[in-house]
């Protein structure tokens, strides 16, 4: 192994023991402050598509999720900082589902051994996930919603539009109101 080769190898091994983010790969964007969309402009809310395999649930789309509140929780099971979300997502799903919350995992995967539908149903198991998982092998869903980070979420309201889009770990307080005032419960 040459010298530069070793330092490389070391440099990654140090990011991935100290759980440091690199870029574009399993991302943590920070913005300054939640995308909110103005009730103006919302956009709304593209439907699943190309979904290898649902866990959880039957197929879902927007559509049939019309009335609703929705969490579109973009994720992979080999991102820490996706695993470091999926406690206060769960929660979530735990508190208000019985008020009107559908949570929608879409796990699209970042490297190739998160493409194997096992490896995302142990996870499932592993995480305590119940609420429904579409597996999203080919990035359709991921490229309908010009997603770019793990993990992100997107809150989309009875209607069908996106009023909440947050990437990476945090502002789980904002997320929590957000739902809570669309479904007007208290938090």
């Amino acid at each position: 192994m040459t010298f530069k080769l070793l330092a490389v190898s070391a440099a990654l091994v140090g990011l991935a023991v100290t759980g440091a983010v690199i870029p574009g790969f399993c991302d943590e964007a920070t913005p300054a402050a939640p995308i909110q969309v103005a009730a103006a402009s919302q956009q709304t809310a593209p439907d699943f598509a190309g979904i290898n395999n649902w866990f959880n649930s039957k197929p879902l789309s927007m559509a049939d999720l019309r009335g609703k509140v929705v969490l579109v929780d973009f994720w992979t099971y080999g991102c820490v900082n996706c695993v470091n979300t999926l406690p206060h997502v769960t929660e979530l799903y735990a508190k208000y589902r019985d008020k009107g919350l559908v949570v929608v995992g879409v796990h699209t995967p970042e490297f190739p051994f998160e493409r194997s539908a096992s490896n995302v149903q142990a996870a499932l198991k592993r995480h305590g996930i119940t609420y429904p998982v579409a597996q999203d092998n080919d990035s359709r869903t991921w490229n309908a919603y010009s997603n770019q980070y793990w993990p992100a979420q997107y809150i989309i309201d009875q209607t069908g539009k996106i009023v909440f889009q947050h990437a990476g770990e945090g502002r789980y307080d904002e997320i929590d109101r957000t739902v809570a005032k669309l479904l007007n419960a208290s938090s």
